[in-house]
């Protein structure tokens, strides 16, 4: 029986899993998506190839899990940023200042890329539901302030977060006009809409 470094077994397998996932983020920032292989990561960690199959069926699944590990702290970031101001251009705007921040900055950066890498449908159904977390404060918010079709609304929201979030990647000493153009632009498509319009 192979050795454990952990009181338990299901500890041991926890604390294996959190290596794994750690390394293949720092895989992704140092060396992009194309260098994220199961190979790799075997090779990084120092485990057999066939003993990461324990934990990944597939590159796919490695992604997944990675972004689903992410989506849970980042849907709470974003949540907690929608707190504190009054009224919905001041929570639109502080949806868009909050994810930005989360997609720009070193810890999320290897989840944002991994979402925009090409995935089998079983791992995207997997994100999809994972990134449903993310809209629902937003889709509260432009509910509760009246705005028509909230889960739409939200969504064409994201596609500019999405957008500035690439934006500030490529041209990242201009992220501060992004942010602020972002911003203006969600908040600004609502200004002339009324209920029942």
């Amino acid at each position: 029986m192979p050795r454990i470094s952990e009181p338990t077994v299901a500890e041991h397998r926890a604390r294996q899993l959190r290596t794994l996932l750690d390394a293949a983020r720092a895989l992704v920032a140092e060396e992009g998506i194309e260098a994220l292989s199961l190979a790799a990561l075997a090779r990084r960690v120092g485990v057999s190839r066939p003993g990461l199959y324990e934990y990944f069926r597939s590159k796919d699944d490695l992604v997944a899990a990675i972004v689903e590990e992410e989506l849970p702290r980042w849907a709470s970031l974003v949540a907690a940023s929608l707190d504190g101001p009054d009224g919905l251009a001041g929570k639109v705007g502080a949806y868009v200042r909050a994810q930005l921040e989360v997609m720009t900055d070193g810890r999320h950066a290897a989840a944002v890329a991994l979402v925009e890498h090409a995935l089998a449908e079983p791992a995207r159904e997997r994100i999809r539901d994972g990134h449903a977390q993310l809209l629902r404060p937003l889709v509260t918010a432009l509910a509760e302030g009246g705005v028509p079709e909230p889960e739409l609304r939200a969504e064409l929201i994201q596609g500019i977060v999405d957008t500035a979030a690439k934006l500030a990647q490529r041209r990242p000493g201009d992220s501060g006009a992004i942010v602020r153009a972002a911003v203006a632009q969600a908040v600004h498509g609502l200004g002339g809409e009324r209920p029942g319009a």
